[in-house]
């Protein structure tokens, strides 16, 4: 039995999300929740929660069940509180006194070190943030949950502990989950949905197989929409030739058949139903040429944190072009300050590191905190040399951005809209080096295959960080494992060396 039935619901304002969508979530129930950047997977869950109202239909929840929604982000409320008070506050005020032991339970069973537990959570990594969010939800001992990106910023650690804890003892709880990792989908979800404008699709199975079935249908829907398309055109001939003759001829049978035939063919063309298209904006690289083997070398560095303490040294490292080497190691070990590192040097302001000649530097932050906010997107694209206001407003366009988001502020826009701007930005800077920090944080999967093929296709020299499995094992060439104070090679997959 259902524990959440969803009936005949849609969201059409102020554009078409989803409809005509019915679906039931009862025990065992893992559903992959997978669709493109705004494209209303966070709006389902917010529905289902009761945090926003549908246009159309119906959400039934069973009488009693306690569903927790799982968000994306932290409320600024909540960031100078300590992590074991957060997940306190989650409980109904008046049994915090008496149940208040249950937040221990639960932090044990997210194996929390007990240093974290009264740091503000704003002191934690974005990895602990999100287990904190999770935590809130456990402890209310839910009937179901509502996981929205529940993988960004987990180290390779922390997404194992994940995956087994959904598949422990978590199993027989019902998710409904919106993600963008295509392995943690595999590993995790039992039922994959794909959210569309028109006719949803749901498959009893996990990603990887339901979007082979998804393909298959959409191509035989595309055949059948050439077939329908071929006989309504036949049709209305058949009824312009026979109007020709009846009138002609005086027939009012052969004119009759002609309107039977016209009204045939309108029916017809009114069941005509194209495969769904993604709508995604492109993505695309570009990379100036170097005649240098090696771009950058390391010799003697200390990687520190922004305190100053050290936090591993690099004897040797020379990054050759061609190189697209991916850090691993758990959340803070110092992968970002490394990146922050190498945009110094750069710069000419770090010692110890070669430049080669020629050497010309992107950089992407993690969620895109390298743009400016207060500036806007067209602004941002039409300062570079070369680009007017039409040739910006045509970029933006192509990269998704829709025209009501060219001239708001960046820091109004959402993570995806930034995540797509931010790798716009750095194909107009057509660097021979790319310096990406988790650039497929809030990137939807369309958009993670567009960027690995670009960076394939360019044969793009990068230096990366990167929790996303599927991601690194496309396109990493070296994995450099940052581990008790040193940085090594290892031939390992990224999942294993991240164990």
């Amino acid at each position: 039995m259902a524990l959440i039935s969803l009936r005949d619901v849609g969201v059409v304002t102020p554009r078409p999300l989803f409809q005509d969508l019915t679906l039931g979530i009862g025990p065992g129930d893992r559903i992959g929740l997978v669709a493109g950047n705004g494209a209303g997977k966070t709006t389902l869950l917010r529905c289902i929660a009761g945090l926003a109202q549908l246009d159309r239909g119906s959400i039934t929840v069973s009488h009693g069940a306690v569903v927790a929604h799982v968000q994306q982000d932290v409320p600024e409320a909540w960031h100078a509180l300590p992590l074991q008070e957060v997940v306190r506050r989650a409980l109904p005020p008046a049994e915090r006194e008496q149940e208040g032991w249950r937040v221990g339970l639960v932090l044990d069973e997210f194996e929390t070190p007990e240093d974290l537990r009264a740091r503000p959570l704003a002191a934690l990594s974005g990895g602990w943030q999100r287990l904190a969010l999770l935590a809130r939800a456990w402890v209310t001992q839910p009937d179901a949950l509502l996981l929205d990106e529940p993988t960004n910023h987990l180290d390779g650690e922390r997404l194992a502990w994940l995956e087994g804890w959904i598949r422990g003892a978590a199993a027989r709880t019902p998710m409904l989950v919106a993600s963008h990792d295509r392995a943690f989908l595999d590993a995790c979800t039992t039922r994959t949905l794909f959210l569309r404008p028109g006719a949803s699709r749901l498959y009893a199975h996990p990603y990887a197989k339901a979007r082979h079935l998804l393909e298959a249908d959409d191509a035989a829907q595309d055949r059948r929409h050439a077939r329908d398309a071929r006989e309504v055109e036949r049709l209305r001939r058949h009824a312009g030739a026979l109007r020709n003759v009846g009138v002609n001829s005086g027939s009012d049978l052969l004119q009759k058949k002609s309107m039977q035939l016209r009204d045939r063919a309108e029916r017809l063309e009114q069941t005509l139903r194209p495969a769904h298209a993604e709508k995604a904006g492109e993505i695309r690289l570009a990379s100036r040429g170097t005649h240098a083997r090696v771009l950058l070398g390391l010799r003697d560095v200390t990687v520190r944190a922004p305190d100053g303490r050290a936090l591993f040294r690099i004897g040797r490292l020379d990054l050759r072009q061609g190189d697209r080497v991916v850090l691993q190691g758990r959340n803070g070990v110092g992968k970002s300050q490394l990146i922050a590192l190498l945009r110094r040097a750069a710069a000419g302001e770090e010692p110890g590191v070669k430049l080669g000649p020629g050497l010309v530097l992107g950089h992407a932050a993690q969620g895109m905190a390298h743009l400016p906010e207060d500036a806007t997107p067209h602004r941002l694209v039409a300062a570079h040399a070369g680009i007017g206001d039409g040739r910006a407003t045509s970029l933006l366009a192509g990269a998704g951005l829709g025209v009501e988001m060219h001239h708001r502020p960046i820091g109004r826009l959402s993570p995806g809209q930034k995540a797509r701007l931010g790798l716009l930005a750095l194909r107009l800077a057509a660097p021979n080096l790319y310096l990406l920090d988790e650039p497929t944080n809030h990137v939807d999967i369309p958009g993670q295959e567009r960027l690995e093929a670009e960076l394939l296709a360019q044969e793009a020299t990068c230096v990366l960080v990167s929790h996303d499995r599927s991601f690194a094992r496309t396109v990493g060439t070296r994995f450099l494992l940052i581990e008790a104070g040193t940085l090594r090679d290892v031939t390992d997959t990224p999942a294993a060396a991240s164990r």
